[in-house]
């Protein structure tokens, strides 16, 4: 076992890297100058994201359908230029 100092030491690390890691990631400048930037690369703009649900189960196959026919339309698209 270490001396007393040694586990003071310890201890005071242990205790300072996450109060630093909070005080330092958690701060809104930071957020957004980091964070933001970064997510908007990654997911798609709220736009163009799909809001409404459907929840019925006809809904569901409609909008399966729809969605097979925009792949459909795409691969004959990509298919014709080729």
């Amino acid at each position: 076992m270490g001396s007393p100092n040694l586990e003071v030491f310890k201890f005071g690390i242990y205790l300072f890297v996450p109060l630093f890691s909070l005080v330092y990631f958690g701060d809104p400048a930071w957020y957004h100058a980091h964070v933001v930037p970064y997510r908007d690369k990654l997911l798609p703009p709220l736009e163009k994201t799909v809001r409404d649900l459907p929840t019925e189960q006809s809904r569901v196959r409609e909008e399966l359908e729809r969605i097979k026919q925009e792949r459909m339309q795409r691969l004959r698209e990509k298919n014709k230029d080729a």
